[in-house]
């Protein structure tokens, strides 16, 4: 089966027996509730060029969750009955995507500045340990080009970067490639304060106000709360807060930023955290 899927992805074949069938693969995406550590699976792992892993939801998006479970939900319930089956919502076609295949040469153009932090960033990535196969690095400039044109743009520039904090072997190494390329991230945003952050999960100031609503009557109201409830509220003001941080030109949220501080200091100030 592993040789199988091997000479799938490499080749886009696949071979029963004496019959050998083309198989117009674009693009493969698996899911798995573990990393692979057996080494047999090693080459496979590599072919997937990115990693990435899916969290628990900040409390500020879950009404989002509530509302979208029950919208699907809803829908499937509906379709049902559809001797069809339930239908997959399209993002795009697979024509238009082939289309965008045959053209994806025109996008392949990388200029020295962006080649040469490339580099440097692949080299100070292998240097902390994290393996990154020459395979993957060339396959990754399809990536950097992928990524400008579903930005809508025709070239690639430094915030195409961001995919490189998904290519880890080990969730524990998430984090150091965030302190890898972030800097490399934050400089050229810094130099373009009008570009939204390519990846950035979209958050609505209107949800993170109702989110600190919520944990202003919680502190304030007359029951008494448990430690764990205390520490939930505690992680939960710091999620807000992190996410209004990342709002630096909106004055709403800067307020919003004074308004966590000030319950932060008063339930530090509370004997509980004496």
């Amino acid at each position: 089966i592993l040789n199988s899927l091997l000479t799938l992805l490499n080749a886009r074949r696949y071979t029963h027996g004496t019959t050998t069938v083309n198989v117009p693969l674009i693009s493969l995406f698996a899911a798995s509730n573990e990393v692979p550590t057996d080494e047999a699976l090693s080459a496979l792992f590599d072919r997937f060029l990115l990693r990435v892993r899916c969290d628990y939801l900040d409390s500020y998006h879950f009404r989002g969750l509530l509302q979208k479970g029950i919208d699907i939900e809803t829908r499937q319930m509906a379709e049902a009955g559809d001797p069809r089956g339930v239908k997959a919502r399209k993002v795009t076609s697979a024509k238009e995507l082939m289309s965008l295949q045959q053209r994806f040469g025109d996008f392949m153009r990388f200029s020295e500045d962006f080649l040469a932090t490339f580099k440097g960033l692949v080299f100070q990535i292998r240097s902390e340990g994290i393996g990154l196969s020459d395979r993957r690095v060339v396959k990754l400039l399809k990536m950097f080009a992928a990524s400008a044109i579903f930005d809508g743009r025709k070239e690639v520039n430094d915030a195409d970067f961001f995919v490189l904090r998904h290519v880890w072997n080990t969730p524990e190494q998430e984090e150091l490639l965030q302190e890898i390329v972030g800097p490399v991230l934050d400089r050229w945003y810094d130099a373009h304060p009008d570009q939204a952050r390519i990846g950035a999960t979209p958050t609505s100031l209107q949800d993170l106000l109702e989110e600190l609503r919520i944990i202003r009557e919680t502190l304030s109201g007359s029951e008494v709360l448990s430690d764990m409830q205390l520490f939930s509220q505690l992680r939960n003001l710091g999620d807000i807060k992190a996410a209004l941080q990342r709002m630096p030109d909106n004055p709403a949220a800067q307020r919003m930023i004074g308004e966590v501080d000030k319950l932060l200091e008063a339930m530090f100030a509370s004997s509980r955290f004496v």
